[in-house]
């Protein structure tokens, strides 16, 4: 089995570990994420779209400690975490003589009309992330953008085109790639190296689709732009828990909901099908047919269909279960095993198949902005995970069988279904252009 092509980015990184121990100055050292500050040249201007639980918890607090990295702005329809997200920046650098301050935006167009930012973080609800992320490359940003990369099938093949057109960078925040919740990238390696023999079946437990929003209308809070907040999603009467205040929000009700979100389907579907895509070699294609279950109220139990004739079940233990003619491996945050327990015990060898291994999932993005290259969670990759899952999703909703050309992004010989590859939008919000 053919190793994947970023093995040239790996023995770019082991050059790099190279040069670090024994010639530090034939690349910058901003490449290694010192915590002591690169020099102003060698850093990367980030600005920051949507700052809620994930750009606060998770995204500010990591590059904030990049020495290679000068946070600039931020934008933010709520005050109260733009407030929360300027004040951390500030904080972080306070005690650097040079600093002018933080920007604060409530439109990111303005955000991506500054000359000086390199790259942006989009971390906004699943239904903002393809406009600012399209934007972003026509204005020459490099980016980072959450995961579901996208809210619709039309969105993730325009985001692909937008990305290679103007020649940009852009990882998925699909971490577990890089390896940060367990040992995901060696179950990866186990299963493409042949251990468990030809895979037949795989499982992928996680939530269910999202629905239609039914919330009543609350009194507008001050201080949040709700018609900015709704940006293309329909027009309705404001409520608390679809934008809530604070930044310490583990599962926001937006997203179960459809104007917003694909539900607990996209949301750690996002990570685990991007694992059983990885694991089936699938990173540029996906399955062909997507079989609903049989009660039209289930919210599991959607079967997907790959040419190949592997079948893969929405449904089962949390995270995934490849069971292959010799053998079964689970994979999950903190658990990887297998029947018999050798195949995930025996160490790899030399001529197993041996993938990029992430330094990190934003230090994997920054050497990538440095290199030009495609990080481990590309946009095609961020874009076929949550195709599939968007598939899953419209076979649950609409309750029948669809036939998908993974080549041609389209339903074969199906009008109707092929009218679900996008959404209504409000103007001025049309999906942009390429």
């Amino acid at each position: 089995m053919k190793r994947i092509p970023h093995i040239t980015r790996r023995q770019f990184l082991k050059g790099m570990s190279a040069v670090a121990v024994g010639m530090p100055t034939i690349v910058p050292r901003a490449v290694f994420g010192a915590e002591s500050k690169a020099a102003p040249s060698e850093r990367t201007v980030v600005g920051f779209i949507g700052c809620g639980k994930m750009a606060n918890d998770f995204h500010l607090s990591t590059l904030l400690k990049f020495g290679d990295v000068q946070a600039v702005a931020v934008c933010e329809v709520d005050q109260n975490r733009r407030a929360h997200a300027k004040k951390r920046v500030e904080t972080a650098y306070s005690k650097d003589a040079a600093w002018k301050g933080c920007a604060e935006y409530t439109d990111f167009r303005e955000l991506l009309a500054r000359k000086d930012v390199d790259a942006v973080v989009i971390a906004t609800p699943d239904h903002w992330h393809a406009i600012p992320l399209i934007e972003a490359c026509k204005a020459g940003k490099d980016i980072y953008c959450e995961k579901p990369l996208t809210h619709t099938i039309a969105e993730a093949k325009r985001c692909i085109d937008a990305v290679r057109q103007h020649g940009r960078v852009l990882q998925t925040g699909s971490q577990q790639r890089s390896n940060v919740f367990g040992q995901f990238r060696k179950a990866v390696e186990i299963i493409r190296s042949g251990r468990l023999g030809k895979i037949q079946t795989v499982t992928v437990g996680v939530g269910g689709p999202s629905k239609w929003c039914d919330l009543p209308a609350e009194q507008m809070e001050p201080g949040l732009d709700w018609d900015m907040w709704l940006g293309a999603a329909p027009t309705r009467l404001y409520n608390s828990a679809l934008s809530p205040r604070g930044v310490h929000n583990h599962f926001p009700a937006w997203r179960s909901y459809r104007e917003y979100s694909g539900g607990g389907h996209t949301d750690m579907g996002a990570h685990h099908y991007d694992i059983a895509q990885w694991a089936l070699g699938m990173d540029e294609s996906g399955p062909v047919e997507i079989i609903p279950p049989a009660d039209p109220k289930a919210t599991s139990g959607v079967k997907y269909v790959y040419a190949n004739g592997v079948v893969m079940t929405h449904g089962g233990p949390s995270g995934c279960v490849f069971t292959g003619t010799a053998g079964k491996l689970r994979i999950d945050r903190g658990v990887l095993t297998s029947e018999p327990d050798s195949i995930v015990k025996e160490p790899l060898g030399e001529k197993d198949v041996h993938l990029y291994e992430s330094p990190g999932h934003h230090r994997d993005w920054l050497n990538c902005i440095r290199s030009r290259k495609r990080p481990v969670a590309d946009v095609e990759i961020g874009a076929r995970t949550v195709t599939v899952v968007h598939l899953g999703n419209l076979a649950y909703w609409n309750h029948r069988k669809l036939r998908w050309d993974p080549k041609s992004w389209k339903f074969i010989g199906d009008d109707e279904a092929n009218q679900w590859l996008d959404r209504e939008r409000r103007d001025p919000w049309k999906l942009p252009a390429a």
